[in-house]
């Protein structure tokens, strides 16, 4: 096993790091630091906070979140499909309608469920 094979990687690895790691400490050391007692503050909003940051979301949120999230990435393959359908034929026709059934199917069943209701 030959080490000079490993040099990219070494490379591209200090690169990084560099790219990551330098432009912050130069940063800290470079930059000013002159702290008062509103830039320690905790800031929400204009005013001091009045609950916890730490208090319970409706569940509801988080579902419809991540539901916007699967259906958003379902319909991004929407763009590339279109584009290069000529190419695809008609194998690549069939295996996108049962895509888009797959996709029909699971929005039905969330909206029977009630996930979409929002109260």
């Amino acid at each position: 096993m030959n080490l000079e094979n490993y040099f990219p990687v070494l490379l591209f690895l200090l690169v990084g790091l560099g790219v990551g790691v330098v432009p912050q400490v130069l940063g800290h050391i470079l930059g000013p630091n002159k702290p008062d007692a509103a830039k320690l503050s905790p800031y929400e909003c204009g005013f001091e906070a009045f609950e916890d940051a730490r208090m319970k979301f409706d569940v509801r949120y988080y579902l419809v979140a991540i539901l916007f999230i699967l259906f958003d990435l379902e319909t991004a393959f929407f763009f590339p499909w279109g584009v290069s359908m000529r190419e695809l034929g008609w194998q690549g026709y069939v295996t996108m309608m049962v895509f888009i059934a797959e996709f029909v199917v699971g929005f039905w069943y969330i909206w029977k469920k009630g996930a979409l209701d929002w109260e």
